[in-house]
């Protein structure tokens, strides 16, 4: 994968890859999940969602993959407001959006190489264009001797490396990850960080969440922090 040419530099907010204006979002007619959320998220950005079950974490990324819509407020992606794109434009957009999700949501059968190379067939490319590519990625990720496996012989930790597969394999811009170490040990929650970190340094950009605060110190990386729906500082209280 080579180098995402946009990823970060000069212009901050006026660059964009995401941006969130005055956004707040319900579902129904229960009270707001997220209230008043402004952000601006450069190109090639990598940022921890954090905060308590419930603080809502899954409702942003949502909104990201264009799942849900803002109640209120504007949320543009690719420079572009999403309120204003036609519904039937809408899968192009999330082609170039890939999700992990912590409970893998993968297709028990499939074998492993099936299941990463699915966004491709789905795009309609023929198997011999992308072969290569598939078995490539695998390997990245420590699966290569895997790849006709079938999903529920996996352990936890291959799982989860062979959705975060599935999620780049069409090398998405914005790579959203929900909890993607919440069901494995802390030496496999380290190397699926250090997998999501390579991939930002080839481009993504990248939204992590996670209740992992000792993941998240261990990082570095700036941190996005929801409590009650809101946007506060790491470690803040009502």
């Amino acid at each position: 994968m080579s180098r995402n040419p946009n990823a970060p530099g000069a212009n901050g907010a006026d660059r964009a890859i995401v941006r969130f204006d005055d956004v707040s979002m319900r579902y129904g007619r229960a009270p707001e999940t997220l209230k008043d959320i402004s952000l601006a998220l450069e190109p090639g950005s990598f940022h921890f969602v954090t905060g308590a079950s419930g603080a809502g974490k899954t409702s942003l990324l949502k909104l990201v993959f264009l799942a849900a819509r803002p109640s209120k407020g504007l949320l543009h992606l690719f420079g572009q407001d999403v309120s204003a794109v036609p519904r039937e434009e809408l899968p192009f957009l999330r082609r170039r959006i890939g999700v992990v999700y912590q409970e893998f949501k993968l297709l028990d059968h499939l074998s492993v190489f099936d299941n990463t190379a699915l966004p491709l067939r789905i795009e309609g490319r023929k198997p011999d264009t992308y072969r290569d590519d598939v078995a490539e990625l695998l390997a990245w990720v420590g699966l290569k001797h895997r790849m006709q496996a079938m999903p529920a012989t996996l352990a936890g930790g291959e799982r989860q490396r062979l959705a975060i597969a599935r999620a780049v394999v069409n090398r998405p811009e914005i790579l959203l990850a929900d909890e993607p170490t919440g069901n494995v040990d802390p030496d496999m929650a380290l190397r699926i960080l250090k997998l999501f970190v390579e991939l930002n340094r080839l481009g993504a950009t990248v939204l992590f969440a996670t209740h992992d605060e000792d993941l998240v110190a261990r990082s570095g990386m700036p941190v996005l922090h929801l409590q009650n729906g809101r946007l506060t500082a790491p470690g803040a209280r009502p």
